[in-house]
């Protein structure tokens, strides 16, 4: 669990700085402040994108579809993607 959305809400509160709660909670500034400026990849948005395809060719299986005949069908609707890649983004979604 990341302590960083609580430091921030602090910083809501009181309306100063993140130090005393990066202090209290042993986090340095920057690494707040590189994950709140944190701004998602293309990597990570193509991969939201395919994982909501995913899913919706997973329920229209009514859940019994594994990786190779998601990635089978995504094959058939003409996106070429890798199998690792359908199996990790399955996996990830649980």
């Amino acid at each position: 669990m990341s302590v960083f959305p609580f430091i921030e809400a602090e910083k809501a509160q009181r309306h100063d700085t993140v130090a005393p709660s990066c202090a209290l909670l042993e986090v340095s500034r920057s690494a707040f402040y590189e994950w709140h400026q944190h701004r998602p990849k293309r990597r990570e948005l193509a991969d939201r994108e395919l994982g909501e395809r995913i899913e919706a060719i997973w329920q229209a299986a009514r859940g019994t579809y594994g990786w190779p005949r998601v990635w089978n069908a995504l094959r058939n609707d003409g996106v070429h993607v890798g199998r690792k890649r359908v199996a990790r983004i399955m996996r990830q979604r649980g």
